[in-house]
């Protein structure tokens, strides 16, 4: 009898890892797609039965975690998601400013520290420098293409090939433009792979320079950037580069390298 219960309890348990690795898939798939999927287009993408996508996404519906995006049944991740993010970045934010400080503080320059929301670069913190000549970032969405900017230069260098070519297609120009472009940004991201820093100088604002690195957290992927003057970037360049692997390696040390 004993046996018998205990077999009942483990295939209860391992019918619940199922579902949540189920609504798992489903999330990341609407992560994929922030305009929404129909319930056709999830169950080809998550290969599972519509039946089985649509109880998920029932369940799903009813906590917040997705919602209906368009009147004819498509669906894309909600507001409850959201919050859990904020209280995310959040901790995140506890572990990084700190060490944020230290960083500014010992290269003299504005940092900003960044995340990714749904395919564009997000300023969750910043430090801005006491100096005379200096820059003050925004936060919120940086409202460019990844590739135009130190930051998701870095971050694209972290992400897994499948990823990059997913944001590259929804961001480049189209026809032989796009195509020179990919070139010599894939060609970018293999120097940052190798050396650990991105660069961009007066490819997103003139007069502007900017030198980052990129973690991959159990929290998620973040970066942090030197918002730099060019005047000071060109004749100081290798006074940033081994303090933002320092910061980089203290932050993947507190959080968890993913």
């Amino acid at each position: 009898m004993q046996q018998t219960e205990d077999t009942g309890h483990e295939d209860r348990r391992q019918g619940g890892i199922q579902v949540i690795a189920r609504a798992a898939a489903i999330m990341r798939e609407l992560g994929e797609h922030p305009d929404g999927l129909s319930l056709a287009e999830i169950a080809r993408a998550v290969a599972l039965p519509r039946s089985t996508i649509q109880r998920i996404i029932g369940a799903l519906e009813a906590e917040g975690f997705v919602e209906m995006a368009r009147a004819e049944g498509g669906y894309r991740l909600g507001p409850e998601l959201g919050r859990l993010l904020y209280h995310t970045r959040i901790d995140v934010i506890s572990v990084a400013r700190p060490l944020l400080e230290e960083l500014s503080h010992q290269i003299g320059e504005t940092l900003v520290f960044c995340g990714v929301e749904a395919n564009q670069v997000l300023v969750i913190e910043r430090i801005v420098a006491e100096r005379e000549l200096r820059v003050v970032p925004a936060m919120g969405v940086i409202h460019v293409p990844f590739h135009t900017t130190a930051v998701g230069k870095a971050l694209l260098a972290s992400m897994e090939d499948s990823k990059v070519e997913k944001i590259l297609r929804d961001t480049l120009p189209s026809g032989s433009e796009g195509v020179a472009v990919k070139r010599q940004l894939l060609a970018d991201l293999e120097k940052i792979r190798q050396t650990g820093v991105a660069e961009d100088f007066e490819e997103y604002m003139p007069d502007i320079a900017a030198f980052s690195v990129a973690m991959d957290t159990y929290l998620g992927r973040f970066a942090v950037a030197a918002i730099v003057p060019v005047s000071r970037a060109r004749t100081h360049r290798d006074k940033y580069l081994e303090p933002l692997k320092t910061f980089k390696a203290k932050v993947e040390a507190r959080i968890g390298e993913s």
